[in-house]
């Protein structure tokens, strides 16, 4: 399988909101990946419902909900209904993991669950063969923007280790300071889903940047 591309909106211009949906609608781009935090799971504040039911009307790919929220259980079911087609949570905010995963999974929708840099992949060895994904952060979450964290290629390479003949079909996301500087070397670790925000809506061309990590373009 091909890489898979899901600029973060976290990072889009939102007095242009419309605008930016419509332009990774129309890129190489394969998801839209959505930030929801809640200011005390992580140290800020994103958007929530309203901005994703928004986003969901004029959304052609699927949305890939990352959930940076204590107790995200309450809403399960809620993201759901507004659209999510993946929905992730964190192994550190969840007190029964497993139920929660197949809560998810039992809704109709592919189950995330993200580590926190300083938690290993050997956390999930109880629910590796439940996951559809696992979101490793390659920056401490709540604000964009960050310094990719190097040890990152490392727990890449353990967790597709870890999963093989345990759960073939996993998929690995990396989510924090990926760019077109460093996504050729985390899809060669392993990962097959960058999430690129800053790198994406900053970028003077972001169809171009899109292209780049994507290995679509001579210079990606």
């Amino acid at each position: 399988m091909k890489h898979l591309l899901a600029p973060s909106i976290l990072a889009a211009d939102f007095a242009n909101l419309q605008a930016e949906i419509e332009m990774v609608n129309s890129s190489e781009a394969d998801w839209f990946h959505l930030d929801v935090m809640d200011g005390v799971f992580v140290p800020n504040i994103s958007f929530g419902m309203p901005v994703i039911k928004a986003i969901a009307k004029h959304a052609k790919k699927p949305l890939d909900v990352h959930l940076m929220i204590i107790d995200p259980d309450r809403y399960l079911q809620t993201f759901q209904e507004l659209g999510a087609e993946v929905l992730t949570v964190h192994v550190e905010a969840c007190h029964h993991l497993h139920r929660t995963v197949h809560v998810i999974k039992d809704l109709g929708m592919k189950a995330g669950v993200a580590l926190n840099p300083h938690t290993p992949v050997s956390a999930l060895s109880e629910v590796l063969d439940s996951v559809d994904l696992v979101c490793l952060m390659s920056v401490n979450p709540g604000f964009g923007g960050q310094k990719f964290i190097e040890r990152t290629y490392a727990k890449v390479e353990a967790l597709r280790s870890m999963a093989k003949g345990v759960n073939d079909e996993l998929l690995i996301e990396i989510d924090g300071g990926v760019g077109t500087e460093n996504w050729r070397q985390l899809v060669e670790a392993g990962a097959d889903v960058l999430v690129a925000g800053s790198s994406t809506f900053n970028s003077v061309d972001p169809h171009l940047a899109i292209k780049a990590m994507k290995g679509m373009t001579d210079n990606g």
